[in-house]
């Protein structure tokens, strides 16, 4: 339970510098806000602040001694500072203040993110009652840090790590909406929690009562099995299982995130995840990026769908130039890494897939994390801590305990607690991702010491990618070999084409994903998508930017977004399309600190303390400073440029342009008239389909022969 600050009288007499200029007046200046304070200013003496308002009259008797220098002033220091924290002209106070804030909020969001974990990892009523609480007490934290701090003129600040600083305290977020109205945060969390519960408890069941969780099983099922009906039957029920579920939910969301965005003085929710971004011509750089690497996505996807014609039939695919979404290995059509084998342009070389050695060498999960912290510890960077061992959750429980099992990674902001939340399988795509993860573990490390107020990256897509910088070297034929996971390394073009094959079904594939997601999010915010259209319009996006439509028809009765964690989970996605971008400029800056010479695909910067100092003096940053600064402490410029991701690719790109020579690679932007409804599917696994076919069978001969058998026994 949340403890509020006591009610007492309080006063501070401030002086400020003749520079400042403030005063223009010599009569003193009564001043009535809405905040809990009165002031009067004086020409000679500075501001003198009484509490509280509604004791007018003692208040200003109070102001007329500090005045007259017969008080000073007094009180506890409280949350956030209660009266030094009103000395705006003292930036050297005003540190003060940020001290004292700094040691209370870690204690405030460990207590938070505690609450948070224990939901998470045990699905239960009362943890998630218990998180619900522990945000409700985070937000007053928020608040009555953002309220103190408003006592300082911290705009007019001239050191500016103060200002930096004063202005991230001031923006506190969703908990701007628990100052307004208490009822519609604690809503607004409500809301969050349940549509998170819905998606991490969803499961799709076959005829014969058996039941798949997302992970390990459907994943699996979409990734290995190549059956359409199958592929469609998994893919329609899981949209039925989460999404279908919260969509007046997420509609109620998106009206409560905006009245907290507008607390806060932002037009909508989606300008104000943008400002995170420190850009005002945001949108335009990401349009930008995005038509640069578009040819490159467009001749892939051509080479996909074609391999995929040869697989399901010309026959399943629409004439309009789509995929149907569930062909592509994925359940969100993001990445296509399982589609590798069909995909490979070159058979008859050794496959860079390590699943296969994986499980052949009995690889557990303990021994995958082992592989990613001995990367980072080769580079310069820190270790795991004990604590990270100890408390993470790597696999997903056996004891019956219901868990959100979408991997991400944890800061306690207490200095020393850092866990991974991830229900691990033991493969190469598993493998990858816990270097992503582990990447965000890093960050934290780095910039641990720092003010809580700078623990976080520099901008949202550099957090997701640290760990992607890592895994383009240890994905690489050399690296693999070097650590025993391949026997050999071909070092020729045809191998080379399907190394590169296999990172584009990856990292290309995901490019307008990543891109339309908060497109779509953006809209929903501002209101150019409104509930009516919620399907329809995510529909539209990612007909005309992916080239991927729906396998069966859907309607405004779906709720397709959220049938991808991150539309429940709340968390932001253009980040994601970010860190593909800047991810490769890392690459490219710390392979030439490694002094790697040849293709930019080949490198591995494994054991070069100089690319691991290189990463290090940039990660411990955190967001102290504008990422374009962080970006040029480490490539040198301080803007985002596909230049690397070209040329990583280019002999892929040029193979690609070569087979889809004379060929139509481009698609209609919008997406295919389909006829048949979901709802008039029947889901059921292949083994069943081919039951309830002889069934049918067995029934109509059973039709035929009874009365057959009747006529002639009549007829006798």
């Amino acid at each position: 339970m949340y403890h509020p600050r006591p009610l007492y009288f309080g006063l501070v007499r401030t002086r400020h510098s003749k520079r400042a200029g403030l005063f223009q007046s010599s009569v003193p200046k009564l001043n009535l806000t809405q905040s809990r304070f009165i002031w009067l200013e004086f020409p000679a003496r500075g501001l003198c602040f009484c509490k509280p308002r509604t004791m007018l009259f003692n208040a200003l008797a109070l102001c007329v001694l500090c005045y007259a220098g017969i008080v000073q002033g007094g009180g506890p220091g409280g949350v956030a500072g209660e009266f030094h924290s009103h000395d705006v002209a003292n930036e050297n106070r005003a540190q003060q203040w940020l001290n004292e804030y700094n040691t209370r909020a870690q204690v405030e969001y460990y207590n938070s993110v505690s609450a948070s974990w224990n939901y998470n990892t045990n699905l239960t009523t009362e943890n998630k009652e218990k998180s619900l609480a522990a945000a409700t007490v985070e937000a007053a934290f928020d608040n009555e840090a953002a309220e103190n701090a408003s006592t300082f003129a911290w705009q007019n600040f001239t050191d500016q790590n103060l200002l930096r600083q004063f202005r991230k305290v001031s923006d506190i977020g969703s908990a701007a909406l628990a100052k307004i109205d208490p009822d519609k945060y604690k809503q607004l969390n409500q809301i969050l929690a349940d549509m998170e519960e819905i998606y991490s408890k969803g499961k799709i069941c076959k005829v014969d009562g058996t039941c798949l969780s997302l992970e390990p099983g459907i994943t699996r099922l979409l990734a290995k099995s190549r059956d359409y009906d199958e592929l469609l039957w998994a893919w329609v029920a899981w949209r039925d299982a989460t999404g279908k579920k919260m969509k007046a939910q997420y509609a109620q969301f998106a009206s409560l995130a905006n009245e907290a965005a507008r607390a806060n003085h932002y037009a909508d929710a989606g300008a104000y995840w943008r400002s995170w971004y420190d850009t005002d011509d945001f949108r335009q750089q990401l349009e930008r990026l995005y038509d640069e690497l578009k040819p490159l996505y467009l001749n892939l996807h051509a080479y996909v769908k074609r391999k995929l014609k040869t697989v399901y039939g010309a026959e399943k695919f629409p004439s309009t130039g789509h995929i149907p979404a569930h062909l592509l290995g994925n359940m969100w059509a993001q990445s296509w890494i399982n589609l590798n084998e069909i995909m490979q342009p070159f058979p008859g070389k050794p496959s860079v897939d390590i699943t296969p050695t994986l499980k052949a060498k009995n690889y557990t999960v303990r021994q995958l994390f082992n592989i990613s912290e001995e990367f980072f510890t080769s580079l310069g960077l820190f270790p795991m801590p004990e604590l990270f061992w100890e408390k993470s959750m790597l696999t997903k429980p056996t004891d019956g305990r219901e868990v959100v099992c979408h991997a991400s990674a944890w800061d306690f902001y207490n200095q020393k607690d850092f866990r991974i939340k991830m229900c691990t399988d033991i493969t190469m795509e598993d493998l990858v991702t816990i270097h992503h993860e582990m990447g965000h573990i890093q960050y934290y490390l780095q910039y641990r010491n720092l003010s809580v107020l700078y623990r976080g990256g520099a901008n949202p897509g550099f957090h997701e990618a640290v760990g992607d910088v890592l895994a383009l070297s240890v994905t690489t034929p050399k690296h693999l070999k070097e650590i025993g996971l391949l026997d050999k390394v071909e070092n020729d073009y045809e191998s080379d084409i399907n190394f590169l094959m296999s990172q584009a079904l990856d990292k290309i594939s995901f490019l307008p994903f990543g891109y339309l997601m908060d497109q779509w999010r953006w809209g929903v915010f501002d209101g150019t998508t409104p509930m009516n259209k919620y399907n329809t319009d995510w529909w539209k996006l990612r007909c005309k930017y992916q080239g991927v439509s729906p396998p069966v028809k859907r309607t405004e009765d779906d709720f397709d977004p959220g049938a991808k964690y991150h539309i429940p989970g709340n968390t932001p996605y253009i980040r994601y399309f970010v860190s593909q971008v800047v991810q490769l400029q890392f690459h490219s800056s710390l392979c030439k600190a490694a002094n790697h010479t040849g293709p930019l695909y080949k490198c591995d910067i494994y054991r070069s303390a100089a690319a691991g100092k290189l990463l290090s003096d940039m990660l411990k940053l955190g967001s102290s400073k504008p990422w374009p600064y962080a970006l040029e402490k480490i490539t040198g410029s301080r803007d985002m440029n596909a230049s690397a991701i070209i040329e990583y690719f280019l002999p892929l790109i040029d193979w690609l342009k070569e087979q889809n020579r004379g060929q139509t690679i481009t698609w209609d932007d919008a997406c295919p008239d389909l006829n048949v409804p979901s709802s008039t599917m029947n889901p059921v696994s292949a083994a069943s389909r081919i039951l309830h076919s002889n069934f049918c069978v067995i029934v109509l001969l059973i039709l035929y022969y009874i009365p057959v058998q009747l006529f002639t026994l009549l007829k006798v």
